[in-house]
C-alpha cells in the first residue's frame, strides 16, 4: 500500500502480509452462496447490505489490518469506505477481489 490514504491492497501485498504472520482481519462481504463456492480463511462473513447493522461483529486484533473482499473488488470498496467512516481506520479492500486472488496468488481457490 502506497500511503495511509490507500483504500485497496493488492493480492500480492496481502499474500505477503499473511505469509509474514501480520495481523489481518479478513471480512467477506459477499453472499453466503458465494462464500460457500470460494473463500479465504476469513474471520467474518457479513454481506455488504447487512454491514451497517452488524459492525459490532467486526472485532480485529489490536493493530490488525481489516481487509474486506468480494468477487471482483467493487462491493469491498464500498465496505472499506463504510468501515473507515465507522472508525476502522485501517480498513482496505482487496483489489480485484477473490477472483484476482485465485488468478494471481492461489489457483486452488475456485473461480466463479
Amino acid at each position: 500500500m502506497s500511503s495511509p490514504e490507500t483504500i485497496e491492497i493488492r493480492p500480492d501485498e496481502l499474500a505477503e502480509k499473511l505469509k509474514r504472520g501480520d495481523r489481518v482481519f479478513l471480512l467477506d462481504v459477499r453472499q453466503e452462496w458465494e462464500h460457500q463456492l470460494a473463500r479465504l480463511p476469513d474471520q467474518a462473513l457479513i454481506p455488504l447490505y447487512e454491514l451497517p447493522g452488524r459492525l459490532d461483529e467486526i472485532e480485529p486484533d489490536e493493530g490488525a489490518l481489516v481487509v474486506a473482499y468480494c468477487h471482483h473488488g467493487v462491493r469491498s470498496l464500498s465496505a472499506a469506505a463504510l468501515l473507515r467512516q465507522a472508525g476502522f481506520h485501517d480498513a482496505v479492500s482487496l483489489a480485484g477481489g477473490i477472483d484476482l486472488w485465485s488468478r494471481a496468488i492461489d489457483p486452488s481457490v475456485p473461480r466463479y
